[in-house]
Order: C-alpha cells, then sequence, then structure tokens
C-alpha cells in the first residue's frame, strides 16, 4: 500500500466517525452540561465569550507571522512525516507545560488554559502551511477554527462542523467576511465542555501535575490527528 492510499483509508475512517451519531452517553453528557450552562448567568456567558474571542483573535492576529515559511516536499509521505514531527514538538512540549502549572496549585493550573489554547492553535497554523495552505487568507484562518471545533467539541455540534468543512472550497465562498460574524458563543461553550471534566483534576492537589501531563500530552494528539484529515481532505480532492 502506498502511501496516499493508507492516507486515503485513514481519512474515511475519520470521516465516518464525524459523522457517526452521538451515543446515548454522548446525548446525556450534553444535556447535562447544557442544564448546567443554563444556570450560569448570561453575563458571566458573555464574558468567558468575549475573553476567549479576544485571546484567540489576538492569537490568530500574530499566528500569521509566526507560522513558518511553507517548505517544499518531495512526497506526501515527506510532508506528513514533518506533520508528525512537528505535533510530537509540541504535545511532549504541552505536556511538560501541564506538568508544571499542575504541579503549582490553583492558579498556574488556571493559567494552563490560555497557554495550552495558545499552543494549540499555533500547531494549527505550522500544520496548515506544511500542507501549503496561506495562513494569511482569513478563510484559511476560519478552517483552523472550524479543525479546532472538530477536534474539541461534543459528538453532535461536531456532526454540524464537519459537514461546513466538506467541499470547503464551493463553502468558504459562502461564509462571512468579517472574523466578528464567528459564532464565538458555540466555540466558546463547546471548548469549555469539552475538556472541563478533563482538565478539572488539574488543579487538585498532589496529583495536578500528573494529570496535567497526560490531559495536554491526549488533547495536542487528538488536534494533530483532526488537522492531518482534515487537511488531507483538500490535498487528496
Amino acid at each position: 500500500m502506498t502511501h496516499e492510499q493508507r492516507m486515503r483509508v485513514e481519512m474515511a475512517v475519520w470521516q465516518q466517525k464525524m459523522r457517526k451519531r452521538p451515543s446515548v452517553a454522548d446525548r446525556l453528557s450534553k444535556s447535562v452540561q447544557s442544564r448546567i450552562n443554563r444556570l450560569i448567568p448570561e453575563k458571566v456567558h458573555n464574558a468567558i465569550t468575549v475573553t476567549i474571542k479576544q485571546m484567540v483573535r489576538g492569537v490568530l492576529y500574530g499566528s500569521t507571522y509566526t507560522a513558518p515559511k511553507q517548505p517544499q516536499f518531495a512526497s506526501l509521505f515527506d510532508l506528513e512525516e514533518a506533520v508528525l514531527r512537528r505535533v510530537d514538538f509540541y504535545r511532549k512540549t504541552a505536556a511538560a507545560e501541564g506538568g508544571i502549572t499542575g504541579a503549582g496549585g490553583i492558579l498556574l493550573g488556571l493559567a494552563d488554559f490560555p497557554i495550552l489554547l495558545s499552543m494549540k492553535l499555533k500547531l494549527l497554523f505550522d500544520i496548515a502551511t506544511f500542507y501549503g495552505f496561506d495562513v494569511k487568507d482569513y478563510k484559511e484562518r476560519l478552517y483552523i477554527l472550524y479543525i479546532f471545533q472538530l477536534a474539541f467539541s461534543s459528538q453532535q455540534h461536531r456532526r454540524k462542523v464537519f459537514e461546513q468543512i466538506v467541499d470547503w472550497k464551493e463553502k468558504s465562498k459562502q461564509l462571512p467576511d468579517d472574523i466578528n460574524e464567528f459564532d464565538w458563543l458555540s466555540f466558546q461553550l463547546e471548548y469549555r465542555d469539552h475538556i472541563d471534566l478533563a482538565k478539572i483534576g488539574q488543579l487538585l492537589p498532589v496529583v495536578g501535575a500528573a494529570v496535567g501531563v497526560v490531559v495536554n500530552y491526549r488533547l495536542v494528539t487528538r488536534l494533530g490527528d483532526t488537522a492531518m484529515n482534515a487537511y488531507r481532505m483538500r490535498v487528496l480532492d
């Protein structure tokens, strides 16, 4: 089997996973979290939304100028080997950061959220560049946000987001030209809900460091896998 054939097989399996219906456990978890969200005052939701919006916008703006120069690869195999090395670098860095902040108690544990968010978005910029896409293009930055949601959302939301990136060349023509029209509320709710239970252990004494290492490593691994398959959909089209 050639590398391109393996890419197509892996991509097909991933696409099926993105399209599958939410399980009973998925629906129950989402229902519970939705009820909790309804108990939180609207002004709190708005404050969180604005905070994440500004943070992500800042990272998106800055990363357009810190992304690596677009490299040239002799083959798809060489390209994806380079991507895997980059993912490995970021997940090891994120794991080390998670261990340090987890060992530092609640205050440093809370600081891990924006740090990890920045790392993950920067990784997506690097991967996009490796696959040959210009991250200075606003539509490419929106694609990055869709990938982020695919990696860190409930299955119900993931299915909707996936349909947004299918046939992206045509779909992108219908997207708003203003980043402020992006659905920031859904973005922050899905992201927060998806990692809350996993990350809360990082705030606990004694075990916080170990939790931070494992959780951050797995989150970045998942993001890397999601990004590779999302870009395979376009380079293999």
